[in-house]
């Protein structure tokens, strides 16, 4: 099969790899129908994840349909069409007990693409198949399901409920990407009484208005200037950091209010300044966190009924065997205007089953 593999700091390549196998009894081997790049991906290939070791097949969002199960897999059956999760999960351990499935003990969390070989290839074996695959529902397309691989329920849990947005609520969200952009459709879930989107972006400004920010921002000082005046000086209930570098989370903690939440959802390949002298007796909370993926199922429910809209996040299409060409689309996002590609296995032609 063909893949997109990892080479080491600054190098990939789309080439032929054996295909995956059952390893476990309960792997399960994926057909790959549609896959999508992740800002996480880039990282990798800056050399911000060590981890990633050279040979590994990238990627941790697809949808595709089962081909071969093992012995133990209960609940998944060859030709199910399924959600390939970022996020594993053994389901016995400690934490994935607690539906904190992003930290498991047993083998899973944020393995695809990062200590395994991962979705961008025209096969995939997943772990713990019955509790990391998804069934899609039928009348949901692929290209809507594979937001909820990850964007989704990290702009989700990590920044909407980790913030603890509330109704009435004043969120200001740094970054529209598609993290933030999914943050502001997420936060509406919520109804905050405003949200503010601060990207220097002008067509992420814009796309975040017609995702449902009220307020948009280009700069700190006018993000300031925004928030001061929508809530008298006060400051923001909540701030969600949607960039992953130092100034936009430094910025998130200057927004803030005394007693308000900072959530932190960006990846971060270097270290930000944690301003204690003037946070110390504001009570402000701060959170991080690798998503969870536990809101996954009440997604894909909202989403099939037309209550969660999708659409806008996914900009380009390709063909699966142009991976290529979506890598460097998506790379160049500042002159291309990419958020989210989706490239489909059946030459670009998304399914609607």
């Amino acid at each position: 099969m063909k893949a997109m593999i990892y080479q080491g700091p600054g190098r990939r390549s789309w080439e032929d790899t054996p295909d995956p196998v059952v390893g476990d009894p309960a792997d399960a081997v994926v057909q790959i129908d549609a896959v999508t790049i992740c800002g996480t991906d880039l990282h990798i290939l800056r050399g911000d994840v060590p981890e990633v070791t050279p040979g590994r097949i990238l990627g941790h969002e697809a949808v595709g349909t089962v081909v071969e199960t093992g012995s133990a897999v209960a609940t998944r059956r060859p030709g199910d069409r399924v959600l390939v999760s970022c996020v594993s999960a053994c389901g016995r351990c400690r934490y994935c007990r607690g539906g904190v499935f992003g930290q498991c003990l047993g083998g899973g969390g944020w393995v695809l693409g990062h200590l395994i070989d991962g979705t961008q290839a025209e096969y995939t074996r997943v772990p713990f198949a019955d509790t990391s695959l998804y069934p899609v529902p039928d009348g949901v397309p692929d290209r809507a399901a594979l937001m909820l691989a990850d964007v989704l329920p990290t702009a989700f849990e990590v920044g909407v409920r980790n913030g603890a947005v509330r109704p009435g609520d004043t969120v200001v969200i740094v970054g529209a990407g598609p993290i933030g952009l999914a943050a502001v459709t997420t936060a509406g879930l919520l109804t905050p009484n405003h949200t503010v989107v601060v990207d220097p972006a002008a067509p992420r400004r814009d796309a975040a208005k017609t995702m449902g920010a009220d307020v948009t921002a280009g700069t700190a000082e006018e993000a300031e200037t925004a928030v001061a005046e929508l809530t008298g000086g006060l400051g923001a209930d909540v701030a969600i950091e949607a960039v992953g570098v130092p100034e936009t989370f430094e910025l998130c903690a200057r927004l803030v209010r005394p007693g308000g939440h900072v959530a932190n959802v960006g990846v971060h390949g270097g270290p930000a300044t944690l301003r204690l002298e003037r946070l110390w007796s504001r009570n402000v909370t701060i959170t991080t966190g690798l998503v969870d993926t536990s809101s996954t199922p009440d997604l894909m429910r909202m989403v099939a009924a037309g209550r969660l809209d999708t659409s806008g996040l996914v900009t380009h299409d390709f063909p699966l065997p142009e991976m290529e060409a979506a890598y460097r689309t998506f790379t160049d996002a500042a002159s291309t205007g990419a958020l989210k590609i989706a490239a489909f296995r059946d030459g670009g032609v998304p399914s609607f089953r």
